[in-house]
């Protein structure tokens, strides 16, 4: 069963292996770890503490436009798909510039919007990228101590709080199908990072986030995919507590053990082209693929292939093709963004409770991952309007809010403000007491 959900809980256990494999006191781990800093005043990597959209705290607005409830609106140089996130009083993000040829890390001050710095990664050629795509749509993590971001051909690199580079790793020149955009995964002492690509070795690996050593890397037969690493703590069969380094991708979902890298199980029944990430609840993991693919509920934990053991049931009505689920209680939401229509399963049986367009029907017409908070779901479309929906077994959209600018990343949630990044600024959104 799973023991630690969600995701977030995970971290936590995790501390314990990561003193196991690198020696350390717990008190610097506390202080090093996302897991030991207040949910409600962090988003330390793509999609929230949880890693799956779950807001904690409260004062947020439910409802925004270009001249309501604005804090602030600042422009960002360059593009990019990438998601803020925080830690204290500063923001990051990366955008690209010179058709990728200039990569960089920008800092912010929550309070104002004042761009504290930018930091350019090593010069490189670019690879090629689906022009939605680009080439900043990895979202960087935090620790507190180093900002950490990928940005393909330009490596991987920690930096430290004031935007000076503590280390940096190449991968050379990469043939990533569209372009890179999995997000880097923090597990206690570990960065893990996956990247597929054509005529060349698809690989996940553990770097050391201190020295950006490579600890291990484990070749993956996938070709195509730009779906971000998940993990979950779980209960085998046999009663052996156990973490797992998920990956939703091609033709199969597969865990990795977060030590060594080496292959736990896998689960057929994929599609070809793979982009959402996990979610987990109800001892289950979700997860969904592509063009009209299924959603798969499976159980994890289990060893060599699970799909005729622990697929617990499989649907392909509504199954999104960019777009994260939404995990809110006894129900997964999702949205099928090649037609802009929103379903809703009960989690543990997966029987649909009910399906609704959400605005006009358009072709990839949703990227952003949704959030929840406060008895509502909010999912964003590329025109941004945010649709607010009741959570439940019934059908209420409450109402739209219109930024009025293209938006492609996920928001963060931090201290009663919205941060949400459009084509062309950084928006704090918040009331009065936000």
């Amino acid at each position: 069963m799973l023991r630690m959900t969600p995701i977030r809980l995970f971290v936590a256990a995790l501390l314990l292996t990561a003193l196991a494999v690198n020696p350390a006191t717990a008190n610097e781990r506390a202080r090093m770890t996302p897991a030991a800093a207040d949910p409600a005043e962090t988003w330390p990597q793509w999609r929230g503490p949880s890693g799956q959209g779950e807001v904690v705290g409260s004062g947020y607005v439910d409802r925004w436009g270009p001249e309501e409830n604005v804090r602030w609106k600042v422009p960002v140089p360059g593009s990019g798909n990438s998601s803020p996130i925080v830690w204290g009083d500063a923001l990051f993000l990366t955008t690209a510039e010179a058709a990728g040829a200039k990569r960089s890390v920008l800092a912010f001050d929550r309070a104002t919007g004042e761009r504290l710095w930018t930091t350019a990664a090593p010069n490189a050629n670019p690879e090629r990228a689906y022009p939605k795509n680009g080439h900043a749509s990895s979202t960087p993590t935090t620790d507190g101590e180093r900002v950490y971001a990928y940005f393909g051909n330009h490596g991987l690199l920690a930096l430290d709080m004031d935007g000076e580079i503590v280390w940096h790793k190449s991968f050379g020149e990469l043939n990533a199908f569209h372009g890179t955009a999995s997000s880097p995964l923090l597990l206690g002492d570990r960065l893990i990072l996956v990247q597929e690509q054509q005529r060349a070795e698809s690989f996940i690996a553990a770097f050391d986030r201190s020295t950006g050593e490579e600890l291990w890397r484990t070749e993956r037969e996938t070709q195509v995919g730009w779906s971000s690493p998940a993990a979950v703590s779980v209960v085998t069969d046999d009663g052996e507590e156990r973490d797992e380094i998920v990956v939703n991708s091609q033709h199969h979902v597969i865990a990795y053990a977060p030590e060594d890298g080496r292959e736990l199980w896998r689960a057929s029944g994929t599609t070809f082209e793979v982009i959402p990430s996990p979610v987990v609840g109800h001892d289950l993991l979700f997860s969904t693929s592509g063009r009209a693919g299924p959603t798969l509920a499976i159980r994890p934990g289990g060893n060599g292939d699970v799909t005729e053991s622990r697929i617990v049931w499989s649907a392909a009505k509504g199954s999104p093709f960019v777009v994260a689920p939404m995990l809110v209680g006894d129900y997964l939401y999702m949205v099928n963004d090649m037609a802009s229509v929103i379903t809703v399963y009960e989690a543990k049986a997966g029987e649909v409770v009910w399906q609704e367009r959400l605005g006009e029907r358009m072709r990839e017409g949703f990227s952003a991952a949704p959030v929840a908070f406060d008895g509502k779901v909010f999912f964003t479309n590329d025109n941004g309007e945010t649709f607010v929906i009741k959570e439940g077994p019934d059908f209420e959209l409450l109402h739209v809010n219109r930024i009025g600018e293209r938006t492609i990343a996920s928001p963060a949630l931090v201290g009663g403000v919205w941060y949400i990044r459009t084509d062309a600024h950084l928006w704090a959104i918040a009331g009065e007491a936000g």
